[in-house]
């Protein structure tokens, strides 16, 4: 018997598609999506072709899951934006979550950082740390926290 566990991002701007084609250009693998008009919203809808299902796997096992929130649109503005900062070495946040990303060796490490982090608010460089060859924490451009580290 085995149990997989999958990130799945949840959007409130229509955003899942963009996230997803990033986040496969970052990590490799292939996206799968489905929108609301797949499923039989009619397609003149306003979010008809916002994503229901959607998914990036890769072959190296990276695997991230995202939708869109029906009818959050119009809540985007009203949302606060997430905060996470480092401070005398401790993470400060009100965030709920973060996606944690873990590679073999800080050459494989560096370059996921290096796609991830286009666009994204370093919180912590990508640097040795004393439990790590390479640990570094970002918030990408879709306002995802993410902790990357060498096993």
């Amino acid at each position: 018997m085995s149990i997989t566990t999958t990130t799945h991002l949840n959007f409130r701007d229509g955003e899942a598609r963009a996230a997803l084609d990033f986040y496969a250009a970052a990590f490799g693998g292939a996206v799968t999506a489905a929108t609301y008009a797949d499923f039989g919203m009619p397609a003149e809808l306003p979010g008809a072709q916002w994503i229901v299902f959607g998914q990036v796997v890769s072959p190296e096992g990276f695997r991230v899951m995202a939708y869109d929130v029906p009818g959050a649109g119009d809540q985007v503005a009203a949302r606060p934006v997430p905060e996470t900062r480092r401070e005398n070495g401790m993470t400060i946040t009100d965030q709920p979550s973060f996606v944690s990303a873990r590679a073999d060796s800080l050459e494989e490490l560096t370059g996921y950082w290096e796609r991830l982090s286009d666009g994204a608010a370093v919180v912590e460089p990508l640097a040795a740390s004393a439990w790590s060859a390479g640990f570094g924490m970002l918030t990408d451009r879709f306002g995802v926290t993410w902790v990357l580290d060498v096993a």
